[in-house]
């Protein structure tokens, strides 16, 4: 078996502007580090754009909120429109919104399939901040809720599971799958922080949210006991038939967004945690999406401790 590595050059195109942290030299950061030998034998595709992405889409998504993103893109030679205060549109933020999702789609594809045995997506705009209704933090739509609810649809995937531990609070996610007891989320996030949700009394519609919130100045001690005794008990007790990553890795030390403490030691104990909880009960089915990571060396580092940790578990 193997590890799929999906991603596409249409994703520099969403072109945030000078300053902006969620910038396009993230990806150039980690196409330089997924060059080395030691993923020579990453199967490399390109994110698609596809005919039923917008079908995807509307799973998590009202037509409405999508009518109306795709109404606010700016042609090409017009100034970025924003969504929000720091979240916005440039002439190729549409085209590269839909082959994020394209890319979370042909990911599920291929692990429901079982042509590889998980998948990373290098991803951009990232996703784990847009609610059902709206964009927020740097995120258009949200890639990962719609890539396992296009598990259940396509597949029949029952039980969706999420576990994200970017520096910030997936409530994008949460207020997606907040409903549905089939669906789980759970997070790992500094508190406070933005967006200001996560607090442990967050716990969905029948406990099918666990939030685990650190303080500022934690590190891997205390990130690890967080996952021990909060995510890996309740994603156990879940059981679910696909298991997806919002792999942020903001919450290194390097990052200048947050204040957390965690090593790039830190994120491949947690992906090779993860890749087991999926051994045990989803066939090892996992579908890992980039969200944040703000410090280009960090960043890199740490996306390349965790996609080998995924390589290692397919091999």
């Amino acid at each position: 078996m193997s590890t799929l590595y999906l991603t596409h050059p249409s994703f520099l195109l969403h072109d945030t502007g000078p300053g902006h942290p969620e910038r396009p030299d993230r990806l150039r950061a980690i196409e330089k580090a997924m060059s080395h030998e030691i993923f020579g034998s990453l199967v490399r595709e390109e994110a698609p754009l596809r005919d039923d992405a917008l079908d995807a889409i509307a799973l998590a998504h009202p037509e409405q909120y999508i009518e109306h993103i795709k109404g606010a893109r700016p042609s090409e030679g017009e100034d970025p429109v924003y969504l929000d205060g720091d979240t916005l549109l440039s002439s190729g933020s549409w085209e590269a919104a839909l082959r994020a999702v394209g890319a979370g789609m042909r990911a599920v594809d291929a692990v429901m399939a079982g042509a590889h045995k998980n998948a990373f997506c290098a991803v951009r705009p990232c996703g784990h901040h847009a609610e059902a209704n709206r964009a927020m933090g740097f995120c258009i739509f949200a890639n990962v809720a719609v890539a396992g609810l296009y598990a259940r649809q396509k597949y029949g995937a029952e039980r969706i599971a999420v576990v994200d531990f970017d520096v910030h609070h997936g409530n994008g996610t949460q207020d997606i799958f907040w409903s549905d007891r089939n669906l789980f989320l759970a997070s790992t996030h500094q508190m406070p922080l933005y967006p200001g949700t996560g607090a442990l009394n967050e716990t969905g519609v029948d406990k099918n949210i666990c939030n685990a919130p650190l303080r500022p100045g934690d590190g891997g001690e205390r990130f690890r006991e967080a996952f021990e005794a909060r995510v890996l008990p309740e994603l156990h007790a879940f059981k679910p038939d696909i298991l997806l990553i919002s792999a942020g890795f903001d919450a290194h030390e390097a990052d200048p967004l947050a204040n957390l403490r965690l090593k790039e030691a830190d994120f491949a104990w947690a992906t090779a945690r993860l890749l087991d909880v999926a051994d045990q009960h989803c066939g090892g089915r996992v579908v890992s999406m980039l969200e944040g990571g703000y410090d280009l060396t960090a960043l890199a580092r740490s996306v390349g401790v965790h996609v080998r940790a995924m390589m290692q578990a397919a091999a």
